[in-house]
């Protein structure tokens, strides 16, 4: 475990944490960054990298735009201080329908993890368990439990079997880091009963997370939501992080720190309304209570409750990061 004076890098900062160790500072990141044009001045992926316009592009102009955007991703991760980098770029919707990642989107985590080199670790979304669904299948889903439980096992399973293996071609292009992004909870508790996600969803988080350690990517856990009556189960499922603890639930950083901080990394958790709706002074202290808490005794990771989400006020984001700053040394 490095602690004391040593001097890391961003990933060494994310691996310490991770696993539970104490850095030299606490270490942060967001599982998305949507702020880039109001903060940086331009979007990550440009008019020319556009599903709709790539086509046009020759070989040589499609490596050369994939290789600026790459590097514009890599200065703003780097101003941000970023020590896990969400790597989000050309060609995701494509391997979001297909499962193959297409050429652009090799490129671009080629260029990328060329640029930050072994500064920083690359993230990417990674789930395939049950989430919340929509108001339009909510009924389904809970008539396919009662009239057949063992097809919406099946279903479960095959979800589970597709994203190991999405996972291991986005390990094998580069990715060190499964963001586990399903959400199963709203703010009064998670969408099924604690004994049902039991059946649905905790068996097969845990294979997902088990793949992706044995393959040697770091595995982050996100739901929205009061994940109280589950966060047993979650913890059992043994990723190396939980987000986004959201406070907007309930859900509080000192007591799961209190419970599980010997277990399990936690990343978050300040309030994302407030960012958006409340004072300076509970933005500030939202901030200072979570670094208060979360750092203790290491494995912590320092982030929003969400992400910095279009519409935000760049200087509240600004602000959180400022206090990161002089709270994050141990």
């Amino acid at each position: 475990m490095l602690q004391g004076t040593v001097t890391q890098t961003p990933k060494q900062r994310a691996i310490t944490a991770l696993t539970l160790g104490i850095p030299d500072q606490v270490p942060t990141f967001e599982l998305e960054f949507q702020l880039e044009v109001e903060m940086f001045g331009k979007p990550f992926i440009d008019a020319r990298l556009q599903p709709q316009q790539i086509h046009k592009l020759s070989p040589l102009e499609l490596e050369r735009a994939i290789d600026d955007a790459a590097a514009y991703a890599a200065y703003v991760y780097d101003q941000l201080d970023y020590c896990i980098i969400p790597a989000y770029g050309p060609g995701m919707d494509s391997f979001w329908q297909t499962g193959v990642i297409p050429r652009e989107m090799a490129l671009y985590l080629r260029f990328l993890k060329e640029r930050v080199g072994s500064s920083r670790l690359l993230g990417f979304h990674g789930d395939g368990t049950f989430s919340i669904p929509d108001g339009n299948s909510m009924y389904d889903f809970a008539y396919a439990i009662a009239d057949d439980i063992d097809a919406v096992i099946a279903r479960a399973d095959a979800m589970c079997c597709k994203a190991i293996e999405r996972n291991k071609r986005l390990r094998e292009a580069g990715i060190d880091v499964q963001f586990l992004c399903s959400d199963y909870c709203y703010n009064m508790g998670p969408f099924i009963s604690p004994d049902m996600f039991s059946i649905l969803v905790t068996p097969f988080l845990a294979r997902i997370v088990e793949a992706g350690k044995r393959d040697g990517q770091y595995v982050i856990k996100h739901t929205d939501g009061n994940i109280m009556p589950i966060l047993d189960q979650l913890v059992s499922c043994k990723p190396h992080g939980l987000h986004s603890l959201d406070p907007m639930a309930g859900v509080d950083i000192r007591l799961v720190k209190e419970l599980y901080g010997d277990q399990i990394c936690l990343c978050g958790n300040v309030h994302c309304a407030a960012l958006q709706t409340g004072t300076d002074d509970e933005v500030r202290d939202s901030a200072r209570y979570c670094l208060t808490y979360g750092k203790q005794d290491g494995g912590y990771i320092f982030c929003t409750s969400n992400i910095p989400f279009k519409g935000m006020d760049p200087a509240r984001y600004t602000m959180i990061l400022d206090i990161w700053k002089e709270m994050r040394a141990y």
